[in-house]
């Protein structure tokens, strides 16, 4: 697998909290030379990143990073991030309802989050570094239930990333037409050529370039 095949399955990432706009502006000049997949930015800088570079695929996060806003809140972002340019949103589940066992409620936030989006990408972020064995299987029904087009592993703000082990569970237990993306963790071409062997559409990374382009 070439360089060029693996940074067209890169959501090239930048989320911290103190991100500048040189910063989002040099993330976005560099994904459309590379012909990334796209950014993944905060809602922020969406509006602003869109106007710069509008033939960019644009992605940003939803109920980001802990994931117990509200439903009416996350539909309320979710609708602004589209109409500022978002393409692409990547939300994060209601783990409270995951540990209440409660995963009707998490099918229909999934289920709402969709319908909002529309013809749009919907990526739901599991946090799997918080889920036992049993809600992982769980969640992927609720991702497949829901109608989501992507099931991903991590915010990277949680206690561990992405493992091929939890990308190989979602194989297994995802519906037909749900993709697998992840993220966490990842900065090394061998971990982004093992993940997309092992299924992955798309990879969450911030190291993409250094990666690929070291000897």
């Amino acid at each position: 697998m070439n360089a060029g095949e693996i940074f067209q399955k890169v959501d090239h990432t930048k989320l911290s909290a103190f991100a500048s706009w040189p910063e989002i502006e040099k993330l976005c000049r560099e994904a459309v030379t590379y012909k990334m997949a796209s950014v993944c930015i905060p809602p922020c800088y969406v509006g602003r990143a869109h106007k710069a570079f509008p033939e960019l695929s644009i992605c940003t996060v939803i109920g980001f990073p802990l994931g117990y806003q509200t439903l009416e809140s996350k539909v309320f972002e979710a609708k602004q991030a589209l109409e500022a340019g978002a393409s692409e949103i990547d939300m994060v589940i209601n783990l409270t309802d995951v540990k209440n066992g409660d995963f009707d409620k998490v099918t229909e936030e999934i289920r709402l989050l969709k319908g909002t989006v529309g013809d749009k990408v919907l990526k739901v972020i599991v946090e799997t570094c918080y889920l036992a064995g049993e809600e992982k299987v769980k969640v992927c029904k609720c991702v497949t239930d829901g109608g989501a087009d992507y099931i991903k592993t991590s915010t990277g703000f949680g206690t561990g990333g992405a493992t091929v082990e939890d990308i190989d569970l979602f194989k297994k237990y995802i519906g037909s037409g749900v993709k697998m993306k992840a993220s966490g963790g990842i900065r090394t071409r061998e971990a982004m050529e093992a993940y997309i062997e092992h299924g992955c559409a798309r990879i969450g990374c911030s190291s993409a370039i250094s990666a690929l382009n070291s000897k």
